[in-house]
């Protein structure tokens, strides 16, 4: 039976003993919640290129997405280019999403949609 630390009322953590401060709250090993975090998996927080540019090719973003990093920054077009993995909480990442339109979970979605290719 786990005790479990929380983040918005969502579970980000399961833990065998009381954690003061962090998990205090015990559940059953059957609670609903629990068993619904252990079958969510791990989050993803980062993709390579490849898995990104064809997740962004068949949401159809593609060119949506280029045409707004056209607009950017040196430094932006150079990381949207050459980076070999993105990172979901860089600044870049950030940025673009904001400007795309895409709530929090609309971005795990893509994220973890993206780390299945």
């Amino acid at each position: 039976m786990p005790f479990v630390s929380r983040s918005d009322g969502a579970i980000t953590g399961l833990y065998e003993q009381r954690q003061d401060g962090l998990a205090e709250e015990f559940l059953s090993d059957d609670d609903s919640a629990v068993l619904a975090f252990l079958a969510a998996g791990p989050a993803v927080s980062a993709v390579s290129a490849r898995q990104f540019r064809l997740m962004l090719r068949r949401a159809g973003l593609l060119d949506q997405v280029k045409a707004w990093v056209a607009q950017q920054d040196g430094e932006t077009q150079d990381a949207f280019e050459y980076s070999g993995t993105f990172v979901k909480d860089s600044p870049m990442m950030t940025a673009g999403f904001v400007a795309m339109g895409f709530t929090p979970q609309q971005i795990d979605g893509f994220f973890s949609a993206a780390a299945s290719l």
